[in-house]
């Protein structure tokens, strides 16, 4: 049974008792809902405004062989609204049932850290009314809302109509963790479905907080406060950093000091991950942070976790972490080695990391969920040993072996992969294949800039745009080098079968000459022999002779025939 009640998504292929199929006054499926309570059903508000004015909650997964069918009334309601840059926000609604069902049927909402999530939603779409699974992946948030974009695990999963309003369950521990709100084909037939998590349904509707487990993503003495509103006390320079960083600037691990005292920069911090976490992000604070500039206010969802580390030990921190990334259904061990072993990632905000019981033995769990690809924004009170530790052991240490790997494979790119296209095109004609002269100087230069670069790693090159370049330059010279290869190919098997005619063709003349076809004959084996060889131009070569070959062995098999009967 899951939290609260409720069969878990992950641990059986049965229709959940929480499952709600929703009906309109038409009859008419209208989308699905979440039993949170014996009288409390979770839902869309598009939903409810398709519903119409009479809403009938049915529940498919009931025990026995009936389904029952339940009026309904909307409770709350939080329609969708889009800002100026349409994005969405809202859509959820919560309905309150005429009639109360078992509570062992109800499920609760669970807080979970998303990112690369694979989840399961029961929905209703057309053609299969009786409800069936959905999987998808998490793969990242959608607007400033804190909504979360679900990749479809294949093209027929993308929840459709009748699946608003469903359950997202995670599919490692069972717990619903969202619901679906919509799904869309962009013009580029990419298919995507968008969830509302549960930390923003709380937001927009905070009744459902007492159907909700799992503790809250930001410890309380990191919340802004009401003093911290005052403009006086906003750092905007750190405050842009802040909210860039938050936004993924694609630095993996920030490490910042406030002091104890510093007033402006502490109330900054705590501005950044109350308007970053879902939950916390609440219309008030949206419309004081609007007053600031753009550039200073991060997008709800920026991070998964925010911890003050002040007279905590490293295990304590690590449960925190292993219980906000569900793992605790994982094998017995400590949380560090249940992290270690898990294939997740969440992006941290930890504050005091020099306030820990034990500082070391901190900053070794932080490595370990930066080794796994966690994003790690670190605050230390002073700039000490530990701050140098640390800069020294998560920043500077990673970035110079990150720059060696690159360097390395900017001279596999330029050197063995460039070598394999320039052999290969010395010997065929790259027809149809791009020239990648260009991608290659770049590579170069690129390289040229690493090997130049001095001093700290942090202050060089931007590793990750030169990544990107090395990466795409390698794809596009092994699919050339590919195609190459088969041109090469196919100029052995044409050179086999010129072989193989001219031999036929010998024999069945017997010594005369042909001076017609031995010239096409010429005219293909010296295309064919040439460096670099045409292939295209080739084959048609070969194609000639072969079939004035077959053409004229044909015509003599004939005039023999004749003569002999």
């Amino acid at each position: 049974m899951a939290a609260g009640g409720g069969v878990r998504a992950a641990l059986s292929t049965e229709t959940p008792s929480w499952a709600v199929r929703i009906r309109g006054a038409d009859g008419e499926i209208a989308g699905a809902g979440i039993l949170l309570s014996p009288d409390r059903v979770l839902t869309c508000a598009h939903v409810v405004d398709r519903a119409a004015e009479r809403i009938t909650a049915e529940f498919v997964g009931a025990a026995g062989h009936t389904v029952p069918a339940v009026p309904a009334r909307v409770d709350a309601c939080v329609p969708q609204t889009l800002d100026a840059d349409r994005d969405p926000s809202g859509d959820v609604a919560l309905l309150r049932l005429e009639r109360p069902r078992p509570a062992g049927d109800a499920v609760r909402l669970h807080r979970l850290s998303a990112p690369g999530r694979e989840v399961r939603m029961y929905g209703f779409p057309y053609d299969h009314n009786g409800g069936i699974w959905f999987r998808a992946t998490v793969v990242g948030g959608r607007g400033r809302d804190g909504q979360v974009q679900l990749a479809p695990t294949s093209p027929g999963e993308l929840a459709s109509p009748g699946c608003s309003g469903a359950g997202v369950a995670d599919s490692r521990t069972g717990e619903v963790i969202g619901m679906v709100l919509s799904a869309t084909r962009d013009r580029h037939g990419n298919l995507f479905s968008f969830m509302s998590p549960a930390e923003t349904i709380i937001r927009h509707l905070p009744q459902v907080h007492r159907w909700t487990a799992g503790r809250t993503a930001v410890d309380d003495r990191l919340k802004s406060t009401e003093g911290d509103a005052s403009a006086e006390l906003l750092d905007e320079p750190f405050a842009q950093r802040l909210a860039a960083w938050l936004r993924d600037d694609g630095q993996q691990v920030k490490i910042s000091v406030v002091r104890r005292g510093d007033g402006p920069r502490a109330a900054t911090l705590r501005r950044a991950i109350t308007l970053a976490d879902r939950e916390l992000r609440t219309g008030l604070s949206v419309d004081r942070a609007s007053l600031d500039p753009p550039e200073t206010v991060p997008s709800a969802g920026g991070h998964d976790l925010a911890v003050d580390a002040a007279g905590l030990t490293a295990a304590e921190i690590a449960e925190r972490i292993a219980e906000r990334m569900g793992l605790w259904q994982h094998p017995a061990g400590s949380a560090l080695d249940r992290i270690r072993a898990a294939d997740v990632t969440l992006t941290l905000v930890v504050v005091g990391v020099d306030e820990a019981v034990d500082p070391p033995a901190l900053l070794e769990l932080l490595d370990v969920l930066r080794a796994g690809g966690s994003r790690l924004l670190l605050v230390f009170r002073t700039a000490g040993a530990c701050h140098r530790q640390a800069c020294r052991t998560l920043v500077t240490e990673p970035l110079r072996a990150r720059r060696a790997r690159l360097v390395e494979r900017l001279r596999e790119v330029t050197g063995p992969l460039a070598r394999a296209l320039y052999e290969r095109r010395a010997v065929v004609v790259p027809d149809g294949i791009r020239a990648l002269d260009g991608d290659l100087v770049a590579a170069h230069a690129a390289l040229a800039d690493l090997t130049r670069a001095q001093g700290d790693p942090g202050t060089g090159p931007d590793l990750a745009r030169y990544e990107r370049l090395a990466e795409r330059v390698a794809a596009r010279l092994t699919r050339a080098i590919g195609r190459l290869d088969r041109l090469h190919d196919r100029r052995e098997e044409l050179r086999g079968r010129l072989r193989s005619y001219h031999v036929l063709h010998q024999h069945s003349i017997q010594g005369e000459e042909d001076p017609a076809v031995d010239a096409l004959y010429l005219r293909a084996h010296e295309l064919l022999q040439a460096r670099p060889c045409d292939v295209r131009t080739a084959e048609a070569a070969v194609d000639a002779y072969t079939q004035r070959v077959d053409r004229h062995d044909g015509q003599r098999q004939n005039q023999g025939g004749g003569s002999s009967s």
